[in-house]
């Protein structure tokens, strides 16, 4: 499933909203400077390269999928989905604005690839700084929990 999202802040989330509470925001200098990924029960927030409109790409598996060859980066961690519904949506993003998925309710390993890409097939803010991303998640059921593991660390963080 492909979607546009606005990754306001430069960033945005997959998250099960039943289950959610909002915390610290998962973003310690290791998630910012490493791993770009947010980590929180039933949360997973996304960085992206752009505050702007980004596209983003979402599969289902019922096994870890093959490491993409053409991923600048990849990093790999848990998502508790006790409710079976995710949305996937920018900070900013009205509730009518979420993009809603219903999955297996359980543990489930999400796995985030940058890859490059041109710029979204929408309109986009074109004085906006950064590279474009096609951010690809892929899931799966997992029952072992397992720590943020970074696959294929990217270039530096983004400078804005």
């Amino acid at each position: 499933m492909r979607f546009v999202v606005h990754a306001e802040l430069r960033q945005f989330s997959l998250r099960d909203l039943g289950a959610w509470r909002p915390g610290d925001g998962g973003w310690s200098d290791e998630a910012v400077t490493s791993h770009r990924i947010a980590v929180e029960p039933s949360s997973l927030a996304v960085a992206t390269a752009r505050s702007d409109l980004v596209e983003t790409e979402v599969s289902v598996h019922p096994a870890p999928p093959a490491v993409r060859a053409d991923a600048e980066h990849v990093v790999e961690a848990d998502l508790a989905v006790p409710g079976g519904e995710l949305t996937l949506a920018g900070p900013a993003d009205y509730p009518d604005q979420r993009h809603r998925l219903r999955i297996t309710p359980g543990r489930h390993r999400v796995r985030v690839s940058y890859v490059e890409s041109g710029p979204p097939a929408a309109t986009w803010n074109e004085h906006e700084f950064g590279p474009h991303f096609r951010y690809v998640l892929d899931l799966w059921p997992t029952v072992t929990p397992s720590p943020v593991t970074v696959l294929r660390q990217g270039a530096a963080v983004w400078d804005g």
